[in-house]
């Protein structure tokens, strides 16, 4: 009888691979096929544009016009509520306030919050930031993770046993598991942070609680950093990034997903968690960390990065799968909607020039090559692809050097989106429970030949 190791060491080299091998070629499908069937891959029709699958009155994308049944690309529009989020920023940035506890009202009750308003939502988030009792303890520390969203995920998952009602669908029970979580979100992650700090790194654990009257982004800084120290211009902008990820209407990917889940009438953890996996991909909230790795890349392979042509030349090579990661993609550039811009990037690029100019030189010449890459990108992919389509630069090409600027560590990168785009999850569960009404099934065919049924005697070696 071969031993259980043996087994083991089989099973993970000759035997995987070779049913590895068995299993992607039954999940095949020929490319062909989804053009004969009609059908629309990823529910983008074929000139990019999204099929039609809901209504939301929550957040509005907005980047191209249809003249005659054609695609015209026009300067982005981001709108939370109907309200203009260049308008909401500038706002609150002229006031010298915090944002994102005002957006996160907004999402979720339609208006804007008065002076008191704002106060009592700030203070309902208070009381709702520091976790349950045994919480921490049991549900972080003793399952720690090098991943945050990974530890994020089940932080929301682990929730349901610590809720007195988790299965209730009434909008006031669901407002407050909302609530909480908006709330909680920047501890959740700060926690599984220092917990990935203290047994993947051995670094000393560091939990710091929440504090009452901080905004969001004050308290994330101050559980992250040991010594909880940080300026208030660090702390502006990371609140500033946190309003411009809240929302991104309901066909982005992780909205979809949390549309999708809460359709069948789960709970709504088990919605909420399942968005949380969605960001998690490298195609969506993961996108940030790719630039910074592409920057990486093109830093090293470029010598003189104020030449044109020589960024231009690089860029060229990952276009032509040459270099980075080989498949072809400029990350940070290019966007689902957004054709001419992406406001989140424009406003956010202007702030990460003013915290580079505030930080160091080196900083300064890396926000230089972003913007030569942003420059460059449409004409090298008019030439490398042949194709002349609108090609701008998305939120993601500037947020990575924004978190670094701040000494926020890459794998929070994706976390800090989550704990932004927490209200907008919110805003779309309550949305789905009251206006949806049917469980989300599209219609897939069936392309397998058919066949009988063989025999185990009769199906060979």
């Amino acid at each position: 009888m071969p031993s259980t190791k043996r087994l083991e060491t089989e099973f993970e080299t000759t035997v995987l691979t070779d049913l590895a091998d068995i299993a992607a070629k039954a999940h095949y499908i020929e490319p062909e096929l989804y053009k004969e069937y009609n059908v629309m891959r990823g529910l983008r029709k074929a000139d990019g544009i999204g099929v039609l699958v809901g209504l939301t009155n929550i957040g509005d994308v907005h980047g191209y016009i249809t003249d005659e049944g054609e695609k015209v690309p026009v300067a982005g529009r981001l709108r939370y509520r109907g309200i203009d989020v260049e308008d909401i920023v500038e706002g609150f940035q002229k006031d010298k306030r915090f944002g994102y506890n005002e957006v996160a009202y907004l999402l979720l009750f339609g208006d804007l919050p008065s002076a008191n308003q704002i106060t009592l939502f700030r203070g309902m988030l208070d009381v709702c930031r520091e976790l349950p009792d045994g919480f921490t303890e049991n549900m972080i520390l003793k399952a720690p993770t090098p991943d945050i969203m990974n530890s994020l995920a089940r932080s929301v998952l682990a929730s349901y046993t610590f809720d007195k009602d988790p299965n209730s669908l009434d909008i006031k029970n669901v407002l407050r598991q909302c609530i909480e979580l908006i709330a909680r979100f920047p501890t959740f992650v700060a926690y599984g942070y220092q917990a990935k700090c203290h047994y993947y790194e051995d670094k000393s654990l560091v939990i710091h609680k929440p504090q009452t009257g901080m905004s969001t982004a004050q308290n994330f800084l101050h559980m992250i950093r040991p010594d909880s120290s940080f300026t208030d211009l660090e702390a502006e902008t990371l609140d500033l990034a946190l309003v411009l990820h809240a929302e991104h209407g309901g066909g982005n990917n992780s909205a979809f997903a949390l549309h999708v889940v809460s359709s069948s009438d789960t709970d709504t953890y088990s919605a909420i968690a399942a968005a949380v996996g969605s960001l998690r991909g490298a195609k969506h909230g993961g996108a940030n960390i790719k630039v910074s790795g592409m920057m990486e890349d093109i830093k090293a392979g470029v010598k003189d990065w104020a030449d044109d042509d020589e960024v231009a030349a690089y860029l060229g090579k990952i276009l032509r799968k040459e270099a980075f990661d080989r498949t072809g993609l400029v990350y940070g550039m290019g966007h689902a909607i957004y054709t001419l811009s992406d406001p989140r990037s424009v406003i956010l690029r202007a702030k990460a020039e003013e915290l580079a100019k505030d930080k160091d030189k080196k900083y300064l010449d890396e926000f230089n090559l972003l913007r030569s890459i942003e420059r460059l990108t449409p004409e090298v992919f008019a030439k490398v692809k042949g194709n002349n389509k609108a090609v701008c630069s998305n939120v993601d090409l500037y947020s990575g050097l924004v978190y670094r600027m701040l000494n926020i560590p890459q794998e929070l990168y994706t976390p800090i989106f989550a704990i932004s785009r927490i209200a907008g999850w919110a805003a779309h569960r309550i949305e789905e429970i009251i206006s949806g009404g049917r469980i989300i099934r599209p219609a897939y065919k069936s392309v397998a030949e058919r066949r009988e049924y063989i025999p185990v005697g009769q199906r060979g070696e």
